[in-house]
């Protein structure tokens, strides 16, 4: 099934979906998504029709108020783009850091969008004042306005009318949170780029994370957590305690981006931990190496 996306955005659990929805409920209540980013599995749980309503959340207010423009006032963004895209016609790296330049004065969704669309690899870098600094990609002018139409008005048909949009600290959203929802969340962690990651906005303190987790599991709350992994040898991530009682399964993520520039044949490993409560309910899970490519796994619940 063919899951749109908007934009491209680095780290997005887009091509490993198929594989995690797999240890999620076949029917939810309601997906809650702390840290949505480009909300890849909230959008493949719409589409496999998963869940009957979604709570999408992200701590950077641009990036969930360009999501919640995609959703709930698809064409206005569309039309929008376009006008941005066609100012390309000139001087496109020019345009790009014009356009850059404005959104870190008024942090404009719409705005956003192009820029995501024009960097290099949809990968989003930050400054240490927190303002956008990732370069254009000077291959490629980004997605053409017909096709961004497209993909906006497909991710607005698949979620309008069913999903909230917030953009709050993930504590305040977890506390929220009813017992028969599902959680899925993939947090920034540890490990990938020294003290400060410049992807994100905000770092995530590891301890009040698994403050929030045992929290989560007092309450018998199902939750899956797309944490830490390895290429290689090396291991990225600082593994979360015993404890809490989490489920790790390994799934492959194929070749790194980096190992193949360097014409590496390293394999990222990304783990997903299932909560007590969401491991009880999947039953005995294969001790073995899930991959995407071989992924042979029964229907769950």
């Amino acid at each position: 099934m063919n899951v749109p996306q908007a934009f491209q955005y680095q780290g997005s659990k887009r091509a490993l979906a198929p594989l995690i929805l797999k240890f999620l409920p076949v029917k939810m209540r309601r997906l809650v998504d702390p840290f949505t980013g480009s909300a890849a599995m909230t959008l493949a749980c719409a589409a496999h029709m998963r869940a009957e309503r979604f709570w999408i959340n992200d701590l950077n207010k641009p990036l969930a108020e360009l999501l919640n423009l995609m959703i709930h006032r698809p064409e206005e963004l569309a039309d929008a783009y376009a006008e941005l895209w066609k100012g390309d016609a000139e001087d496109a790296l020019e345009h790009f850091y014009t356009v850059r330049e404005k959104f870190n004065r008024t942090q404009e969704p719409k705005l956003f969008l192009y820029l995501l669309a024009r960097c290099i690899k949809g990968a989003v870098r930050y400054n240490s004042e927190g303002m956008f600094n990732q370069s254009p990609d000077k291959r490629r002018l980004g997605t053409r306005p017909e096709t961004m139409r497209q993909n906006i008005m497909a991710v607005s048909m698949l979620l309008r009318g069913k999903t909230i949009v917030t953009s709050h600290d993930f504590r305040d959203v977890l506390e929220a949170t009813e017992d028969d929802d599902v959680i899925y969340m993939d947090p920034p962690y540890q490990g990938t780029s020294g003290d400060r990651d410049s992807r994100y906005l905000a770092g995530l303190s590891f301890d009040d994370f698994v403050v929030a987790l045992d929290g989560l599991n007092s309450r018998g709350l199902r939750y899956a957590i797309s944490y830490d992994g390895r290429t290689g040898d090396k291991a990225y991530g600082e593994t979360l305690p015993g404890y809490l009682g989490l489920t790790h399964i390994e799934l492959e993520a194929g070749r790194s981006s980096q190992a193949t520039l360097l014409g590496r044949e390293e394999q990222t490993i990304e783990s997903l931990y299932l909560s007590p409560a969401l491991a009880a309910a999947v039953g005995k899970i294969p001790s073995r190496l899930i991959t995407r490519r071989n992924a042979v796994q029964a229907e769950l619940f």
